[in-house]
């Protein structure tokens, strides 16, 4: 296959796999991702050649360099210490002790490739680390301990796996020149990577102060950065990985310095960002569903191992894996313990239980660094012979990611006793310090804190009030267009923060309201065409769609899961009514203005209805309740106000741009006071008040780049 069409095949897939994420939420995207590939290796038979140098030029380089760069600062210089005894002294244990197990474990496995396998499976997740211990409500300490060496854990990972692969494939192993090089790999590779990102810093600073400060030039440059640093550290034989790890470190400790009088600058690069770890982390997963048949196919056929065999080793290895990292964590965390007794330091926070340490092995979950790894084992030895057990390391190594992902899936929801969802590198997460504790916040003030979706609703709702007190008769159809879009935003936001029962009850309510508000529709239809007011046309017309709407809602048949089906029928039926109407010779503007009448009608008589509904029943105490009954009945005055016709050469719908601009900005300043009042009030913290900010900007920067767009239009 060619490689444009095999990129293009695997980032569709990766997008694909996104959207199911959104229907099976409990299932990782990783997981998705793995069995898309999957499928499409056995329904195609497509291989995808893999070239160790560019693969992992092209996918080591930037997903480092992104994790050195969103490190929160203050956790990496406080906890310095026990991440780097995690990030070294954890994965040297791994390598040593899992790799002599795994090599006593299966028949034929040399040891220096067992210290491969197992070097390789120590990097873990950050993102996925970091999501299980806070929603797990680990202690800060232990947040930050498992969430900082996951992020430096990869470097220390790839480059035992580098010796150990260098000596399964050359046959020779020298402790002192093993040494001497890793000590010149490791200092080498940290200079270039401190001196090349200085380097570049000073160019951005040069260049900027010179007039070049264009955000996109910058982020391009800033983009490439990690490629050219790591390129310049393997030139001079020394560790590219460890160059674009200390290049991420350091662009994200002078970050702020850099771009102070760049603000879009930041925004730019930070999207950008995410859009690549997006597309790499997913195709990273493609590309293993794509090469499990291979090595499934190789590893069954072989009668020394066998299905049940190789799986066996899987469920070992990763049981290994477990303890070794689960009892790390016990037992580091009761010697800091004791040693800060013994140095008189009070010790404040509950002490870390076997439970504890039970949960936090379980956060050892495998990505897309240990698959980018093992996918790159050659296929030959120096001799010329064939790797041993390649295709075995690769199920082992595939076996255990796909095993800590749905052992973490499943385990996850029953410790948190919420529908939790496992996160994972590519997520939709704005940055790792979103995802930890605050360790100097009591437990009262940790009571009171909204999450980050309640807030937004919070923000929602006054901009909703806001709308409604400035709603006037010449900017209704704006102000209710408006309000809608924020009532959506609300009930997206609403099904993602309620237990599944309180969600289950808001849309059966939801259901009778909507049974009520069209029930009171079909009997005005009716009575307009008893009174002679609609044609046989458009009486069937809408009375067909109202009762197909009725039944649907009856049913609980999901018919919103498929709107664009819905719209393209609808304009589809609506066509070739006007194509009757063009034979007949019936007159257009007389069917418009029936159309506009019955669906006028139709919705005060639901408002009617929804009101008499109202009054009627004990639903006024009830927010969510009253909620629900807001926003449809705002639906139906939206409705009523789009079809009402003009009544001046000038009519006041000219003005509907100018009237949502306006009071889309004043909405916006009311969601900026609301953050400040949340603040204020301790129901927030400094950084979900700055992340909310930022989330008001951006809708700010999306209402004036509109308007940029439709001043160039009009030149």
């Amino acid at each position: 296959m060619n490689i444009i069409e095999a990129v293009i095949i695997l980032v569709v897939l990766v997008l694909l796999s996104n959207v199911l994420s959104h229907f099976l939420t409990a299932v990782p995207v990783s997981l998705i991702q793995v069995t898309l590939g999957l499928l499409w290796s056995l329904i195609f038979h497509i291989t995808i050649p893999l070239e160790t140098n560019w693969f992992l030029l092209l996918f080591i380089a930037p997903l480092l360099f992104n994790d050195g760069r969103r490190f929160p600062k203050r956790e990496l210089w406080t906890l310095r210490g026990p991440i780097m005894a995690n990030a070294v002294l954890l994965v040297f244990l791994t390598t040593v002790l899992g790799g002599w197990l795994f090599h006593l474990l299966i028949p034929g496995l040399p040891l220096a490739v067992g210290f491969a396998l197992a070097a390789i499976l120590s990097p873990t997740d950050p993102i996925a680390v970091t999501s299980i211990a806070e929603q797990v409500e680990l202690p800060p300490a232990i947040i930050h301990l498992v969430s900082g060496e996951s992020l430096i854990n990869d470097a220390s990972g790839l480059i035992g796996f580098k010796y150990a692969l260098a000596a399964a494939v050359t046959g020779t192993f020298s402790l002192w020149s093993a040494t001497g090089d890793f000590l010149y790999t490791s200092l080498i590779g940290f200079v270039i990577g401190f001196v090349g990102m200085t380097a570049l810093q000073m160019l951005r600073e040069v260049l900027r102060r010179s007039g070049i400060n264009d955000p996109v030039f910058n982020t391009v440059l800033q983009l490439m950065s990690p490629f050219v640093i790591y390129l310049g550290a393997e030139a001079v034989h020394a560790s590219g990985v460890i160059a674009v790890v200390t290049a991420g470190v350091l662009a994200h400790v002078s970050e702020n310095r850099v771009v102070e009088d760049l603000p879009e600058q930041r925004l730019l690069v930070e999207r950008t960002w995410d859009i690549i770890v997006y597309i790499l982390n997913g195709i990273v997963f493609v590309i293993l569903g794509d090469e499990l048949p291979h090595a499934t196919r190789e590893t069954i056929a072989d009668p020394a191992t066998g299905t049940l065999g190789a799986i066996g080793y899987v469920v070992v290895i990763w049981l290994i894996l477990f303890v070794l990292r689960a009892g790390w964590i016990y037992v580091y965390a009761r010697i800091g313990r004791l040693w800060g007794k013994w140095r008189g330091h009070v010790t404040t926070g509950k002490p870390v239980t076997v439970a504890t340490a039970i949960i936090s092995g379980l956060t050892g979950v495998r990505g897309a660094i240990t698959l980018a790894g093992v996918l790159t084992i050659p296929a030959t030895v120096q001799s010329g012979a064939a790797f041993p057990e390649r295709s075995l390391i690769l199920f082992i190594a595939a076996g255990v990611i796909v095993m800590s992902l749905v052992i973490a899936a499943v385990t996850l929801p029953l410790v948190n006793n919420q529908n939790a969802v496992l996160l994972t590198r590519g997520s939709q997460v704005d940055s790792l310090e979103e995802l930890t504790a605050d360790e100097d916040m009591t437990d009262e003030q940790a009571k009171m804190l909204m999450s980050n979706d309640e807030a937004k609703v919070y923000l929602s709702r006054t901009a909703v009030r806001t709308l409604e007190s400035l709603r006037r008769a010449e900017n209704q159809r704006a102000a209710y267009d408006l309000i809608l879009d924020y009532q959506f935003i609300i009930r997206r936001l609403q099904m993602r923060t309620r237990p599944s029962a309180e969600v289950q009850h808001m849309i059966d309510f939801e259901r009778q309201l909507r049974q009520v508000a069209l029930e009171g529709e079909l009997a005005q239809l009716e009575e307009l065409h008893a009174d002679g007011k609609t044609s046989s046309w458009n009486f069937r017309y809408y009375q067909r769609q109202i009762k197909q709407r009725l039944a649907s809602n009856e049913s609980r048949q999901r018919r919103d899961s498929l709107p664009a089906w819905r719209t393209a029928r609808r304009l589809f039926r609506h066509g070739l009514r006007r194509v009757r109407i063009l034979l007949t010779g019936n007159d257009m503007a007389g069917f418009k203005q029936e159309r506009s009448l019955i669906e006028r009608e139709t919705a005060k008589a639901a408002i009617r209805r929804l009101s008499k509904f109202f009054k009627a029943h004990e639903v006024r105490k009830q927010v969510q309740q009253r909620q629900s009954i807001y926003h449809l009945i705002v639906h139906y005055r939206y409705r009523i106000e789009r079809r009402t016709p003009a009544v001046s050469p000038d009519p006041r719908h000219h003005k509907y741009d100018e009237n949502l601009r306006e009071l889309r900005v004043r909405a916006l300043a009311a969601e900026r006071t609301a953050v400040m009042e949340l603040q204020d009030a301790g129901r927030i913290t400094p950084t979900m008040a700055a992340n909310l900010r930022q989330y008001v900007n951006y809708s700010e920067n999306v209402l004036m780049l509109g308007e940029d767009l439709q001043t160039e239009a009009t030149r």
